[in-house]
């Protein structure tokens, strides 16, 4: 039977060509066992992680470290994609070919951060949208020329609900740029990966989070479908359902991996292949431990592929090599990205062990008095079990 990719007469604009070329690319990026590189960073940001452990920032000390990141040998048997910032895309390995040739080269599918700076949404109480939408169609024609198969758009939400905050308003204004990113790049031949990117911050507890994120990536797909995007071209990098950090309530890592699936089977369409979880300043461990859980608790109502999509907890750990040498050690550094990625993969395949206490989230309310910053921290216990409380929330 021929592969259909007509979407029965929806995303009229796109030839069938451009659908079965977006679709490809959707389902390699979506290979089981394997994930994606997010090094995206900017040249500050990058800039800022390198100078904290006392190596300048310069484009070419940007260029080696990001040559290592993707010459390493092994690298894909682990990694389906690599996201890059747009200078990457126009750097060259020692040899002079370029990164996206030296990716392709691997199987490893080349991707582009294209969304610009933050802006603050006024009167919302500091709500943010993304810029970069005006001149996002020249720039993805331009990202295609240089080797680049898909995009990767974040819009960040902060959840605190004593600001009522994520507004209606931003919520909606997101989802909205979300969507419409997601349709350009599908008419310039890149793949959308869509970003609703909710920071861990806050001390809002696991029942918000679910209900809040829920609410957020139900509007994102309807705005997605409302637009025209193709779905079966698309995929998402959603954040893990969290408590906020300082949420005073502990829950397990399997409790965290149940809230993950419900949220998902509330709106994620079958149609869209997989998500690929970013890793939003958790540790390698837990965030591995997490996905590992995640993946577990899978059913058969769970058709996705659940993979990572990790920067800073793959990153940090390498630059920690570097603390007081001022230079990289590039082998070092080498050797732990790979052995990073085989954890990576195990949790992507839901066969990561973890150790006792990764993943889980440990509630803690501080007791102070006076001015003594010793004093004591109370620290309470897990909830009894994930179907205890999503009982009593939904039921």
């Amino acid at each position: 039977m021929p592969l259909l990719c007509s979407s029965f007469g929806l995303s009229p604009h796109l030839t069938q060509a451009q659908k079965l070329a977006l679709k490809t690319t959707a389902e390699l990026v979506s290979t089981p066992g394997k994930g994606i590189t997010a090094c995206d960073e900017g040249p500050a940001t990058i800039g800022s992680r390198l100078e904290a452990v006392g190596v300048s920032n310069s484009e070419e000390q940007r260029r080696i470290y990001r040559q290592m990141l993707f010459k390493t040998p092994t690298i894909e048997k682990y990694l389906s994609a690599a996201i890059l910032d747009p200078e990457t895309l126009l750097q060259k390995d020692d040899e002079g070919v370029l990164f996206p040739e030296v990716l392709a080269a691997k199987g490893i599918q080349v991707g582009v951060k294209p969304h610009l700076k933050i802006y603050t949404l006024p009167g919302t109480g500091g709500d943010t949208v993304m810029q970069g939408l005006d001149s996002l169609g020249d720039r993805c024609k331009s990202y295609y020329a240089q080797g680049a198969r898909f995009a990767k758009w974040r819009s960040p939400l902060v959840i605190d609900t004593s600001k009522g905050c994520p507004t209606n308003l931003a919520i909606e204004a997101n989802m909205q740029d979300l969507a419409r990113y997601a349709l350009i790049c599908q008419q310039e031949g890149l793949m959308p990966i869509v970003e609703p990117d909710v920071s861990l911050s806050g001390s809002h507890n696991l029942e918000d989070a679910v209900k809040i994120n829920i609410q957020i990536q139900s509007c994102l797909f309807k705005a997605m479908l409302d637009h025209g995007v193709y779905m079966e071209g698309t995929t998402l990098k959603p954040n893990m359902i969290n408590p906020g950090k300082n949420c005073p309530t502990s829950h397990s890592v399997e409790e965290i991996a149940e809230a993950n699936i419900y949220v998902l089977k509330q709106s994620f369409p079958a149609a869209m292949s997989g998500a690929n979880y970013l890793s939003g300043g958790q540790s390698l461990e837990d965030a591995a431990a997490r996905l590992s859980a995640i993946n577990q608790c899978k059913d058969e109502r769970s058709p996705w592929n659940l993979s990572f999509s990790w920067s800073a907890a793959i990153q940090f750990p390498l630059f920690d090599l570097c603390k007081g040498k001022n230079d990289f050690d590039l082998p070092a550094m080498g050797n732990l990205y790979v052995k990073e990625l085989k954890i990576a993969q195990a949790a992507a395949l839901g066969t990561h062990v973890w150790k006792k206490g990764e993943g889980d989230h440990v509630g803690s309310r501080s007791m102070y008095s006076g001015e003594d910053d010793n004093d004591s921290i109370t620290m309470p216990t897990p909830t009894t079990t994930t179907k205890s409380w999503l009982t009593k929330l939904f039921n």
